[in-house]
């Protein structure tokens, strides 16, 4: 999936949501973006009023949508540096390849993830005979320095840990939540968790106090922290909270995303993640001439070819935006 659009400006104005002394809340409109001939996303991060929450870089929420008898998803091999994929499924199917030789089936409840290190090839394709509804997400987790430059690796998570607090039925992706932790392995401190909470349901989960955080709603319909979600909207805590209130008016599936402040300066263009122009530009001649990142074994599709590089230099900014320098 790629980063290549453009960042919008804000759909509203964010703004406090609590004003009772709580750290305060900012809500940040998704957008759609097309992704191939027949897969549209929503997209979440980066945004330009908050590009980051903890190493998350990218979020992508796609569905549910109605496949039947079309394609699904097909995205050709394409190039990654510098970043982790996390892969989650509620519905469908879909066919991981990449260039270490990997071929994974990805199933509802299953994880994929995928380190770039310093490259490597994919593609993710609704295999034939798909099931008719394709919902799930894919994200980015921003690599840090010293985790950078390593080698490729994917793993396949066939189920993920479980927990129950009251009526909020929770699935650790990533990190930890209430002493239940995920086997995924990451470089920055982190969670990532499907929240779950039946009509009419509510629950209260503990945060981390150094995190900030975000939750956006799958599907569904909650109060998050006192603010009402519907799909399509990030909700971002910035850290000091300690615990989170859910209530759900009408079945809710949701995501909540959390990590340490990132506090190193990034260049993300089309589907790298780097330091400074000059990477970007290394890693697109790369791709282009056939060097570094392989090719994706078992996969019939050609690559897919990089944008032109725009006319001005790529800057390298913070998670607030800011350039650096």
């Amino acid at each position: 999936m790629s980063a290549v659009q453009p960042i919008p400006a804000e759909i509203r104005p964010p703004g406090a949501v609590d004003g009772t002394g709580e750290p305060s809340s900012v809500l940040l409109p998704g957008h759609d973006v097309p992704l191939g001939r027949y897969t549209t996303v929503r997209r979440l991060l980066p945004h330009r009023q908050r590009r980051m929450i903890g190493a998350w870089c990218f979020v992508d929420h796609f569905g549910p949508d109605d496949v039947a008898g079309r394609p699904g998803m097909q995205i050709p091999p394409h190039p990654h540096t510098g970043l982790q994929t996390v892969t989650w499924l509620v519905e469908g199917e879909i066919l991981h390849r990449d260039s270490l030789g990997s071929s994974q089936l990805i199933r509802p409840g299953e994880l994929n993830l995928m380190s770039s290190g310093r490259g490597i090839a994919h593609s993710e394709q609704s295999p034939p005979g798909h099931p008719p509804v394709m919902h799930g997400l894919q994200l980015w987790i921003a690599l840090p320095e010293r985790a950078r430059h390593g080698d490729p690796e994917f793993t396949h998570h066939a189920a993920m840990p479980r927990l129950r607090l009251g009526e909020l039925e929770t699935t650790v992706l990533v990190g930890e939540v209430a002493g239940t932790r995920s086997p995924v392995t990451v470089h920055s401190p982190l969670v990532g968790a499907q929240l779950r909470l039946p009509a009419g349901g509510a629950g209260r989960l503990p945060l981390e106090r150094t995190y900030e955080h975000g939750v956006l709603v799958m599907s569904g319909r909650a109060e998050v922290a006192g603010t009402p979600l519907e799909p399509g909207t990030l909700l971002y805590l910035p850290p000091e909270r300690t615990e989170l209130t859910l209530t759900a008016p009408a079945a809710a599936r949701l995501l909540l995303l959390g990590g340490v402040p990132f506090d190193e300066p990034l260049v993300m263009w089309w589907n790298f993640v780097g330091r400074s122009h000059e990477e970007i530009v290394e890693a697109r001649a790369d791709w282009a001439a056939g060097r570094r990142f392989g090719p994706v074994t078992g996969d019939p599709a050609g690559p897919l070819p990089a944008p032109a590089m725009p006319t001005t230099r790529l800057k390298a900014r913070d998670r607030h935006g800011r350039t650096s320098g």
